[in-house]
């Protein structure tokens, strides 16, 4: 069971008041869990989504889908078929979508850039002003990012990327997200920074820490937002978000959270009345042989 958010309070008093209906199609998202090791444990960087995200006041890396994701690329890694296979999909075309609007996402919200000539190298001192350029001219869609690539003589390293879960927005929202998760660490001599022109926070925060404080305000006051003071972490986030810091929380550093073997998992909340109380209601994944047992 997991908070409602508080910007879901109204669709979801007029779903239960109105009777179930046809859902809205939801817009196909990818999103990449970015991560590292540090002396306090598994470490993760979130970042603060101004408005009303289908992915969460914070929440990591991610957006929808654009129509340049179909581009031709430059492509390093297993192949689209291999993607497809892991996100338990028969549409490779799609899968291949996924991939790249992940690795597009991650370079536009936190300059971390996935690609690199070749299978052994990746692009070094991602901080320069050229680079957030780019970056601007990407999430304004003035240039796209395959476009951005080519010049450079790059490829996208899909090696670098892990497959995670699937989450699809609850039914009676208002805006829908079907999101791809993925996770990756930070290839050498990059470093994660917010988009000058739009970022309001963004950092690096201690899993850990953040599920032990997960009944306090403390991380929605440290934002800082209207939106985001006195709100414990479950009304920040959405479920499938709090799900996975969980399991960061359990893992023994980066190594141990990618070698997990995950199967194929859709995370969909149901919407539940408690005494009054709406909540959201989230299915485990099953787990699998070296998979941490601690599920919500």
């Amino acid at each position: 069971m997991f908070d409602l958010p508080p910007d879901l309070e109204g669709a979801a008093r007029s779903w239960l008041e109105h009777g179930e209906r046809t859902p809205r199609a939801p817009r196909f998202a990818s999103s990449v869990v970015l991560l590292r090791d540090s002396p306090t444990g598994l470490e993760t960087w979130l970042g603060y989504r101004p408005g009303t995200s289908p992915l969460g006041v914070l929440a990591f890396p991610g957006g929808s889908l654009e129509t340049s994701d179909d581009d031709a690329v430059g492509w390093l890694g297993p192949p689209p078929s291999y993607w497809a296979e892991r996100m338990g999909t028969a549409d490779v075309g799609l899968a291949r979508r996924h991939v790249i609007g992940a690795i597009r996402e991650l370079f536009e919200e936190t300059g971390i850039l996935l690609a690199g000539p070749d299978l052994s190298s990746t692009v070094e001192n991602n901080t320069s002003p050229e680079w957030m350029r780019a970056r601007e001219a990407v999430a304004d869609q003035e240039k796209s990012f395959t476009d951005v690539l080519a010049k450079r003589g790059l490829s996208v390293r899909t090696d670098l990327l892990k497959p995670l879960v699937n989450w699809l927005s609850p039914d009676f929202s208002h805006r829908r997200f079907n999101t791809r998760y993925f996770a990756a660490t930070v290839p050498m001599n990059q470093q994660p920074s917010m988009l000058a022109s739009k970022g309001v926070w963004a950092r690096w925060v201690c899993v850990r820490k953040v599920i032990a404080e997960r009944d306090t305000t403390a991380l929605g006051d440290e934002v800082g937002q209207p939106n985001t003071v006195g709100l414990r972490l479950g009304q920040l986030l959405v479920p499938g978000s709090e799900i996975m810091l969980e399991k960061m929380a359990s893992a023994n550093g980066c190594i141990a959270y990618l070698s997990y073997k995950r199967s194929a998992h859709v995370y969909q909340p149901t919407l539940v009345e408690e005494d009054g109380v709406l909540r959201l209601e989230v299915e485990a994944a099953k787990t699998v042989a070296n998979e941490p047992q601690r599920e919500r």
